[in-house]
């Protein structure tokens, strides 16, 4: 866990605000902080169509987002039951950074991960080659 500030802002209303997050890093890619739903904001995400599946975490379920009527979809993804040894992740919401119009960490703005697969933060302590570019997928 994670005792960094995460915020999450789409629309002018904050989404998501913890200092509670998971933060997960894979092989070539930035991390990625996972917000448990009681940091959530009430009523804002509705489960979206679709889904994918993470041969480590299991099948990924995909939020949209809904503020004063207009609707973003799949700003986020969690593993309602995730594989075995993720189990910390159960629920909890991780956003997409490139879909939503504003997150930080500790107050720094977030860069999205290139592509529009990948879900990366980055900040300025967090040093690439990631995937997410153009031709990028095979490593």
């Amino acid at each position: 866990m994670s005792t960094r500030r995460v915020v999450v802002e789409l629309g002018g209303r904050v989404l998501a605000d913890t200092v509670r997050a998971v933060r997960v890093c894979e092989t070539s890619h930035p991390p990625v902080y996972y917000v448990p739903r009681e940091d959530v904001a009430d009523d804002v995400l509705e489960e979206a169509r679709g889904g994918s599946w993470c041969e480590w975490k299991g099948e990924a379920t995909y939020w949209d987002a809904v503020v004063d009527g207009r609707r973003v979809p799949a700003v986020g993804w969690s593993y309602e039951d995730p594989s075995p040894g993720f189990e910390q992740l159960r629920g909890a919401v991780a956003f997409y950074p490139g879909r939503v119009d504003r997150a930080t960490v500790d107050g720094e703005l977030v860069r999205p991960q290139a592509g529009g697969f990948y879900g990366g933060w980055i900040t300025d302590e967090v040093v690439g080659p990631f995937k997410g570019d153009a031709g990028t997928s095979g490593w």
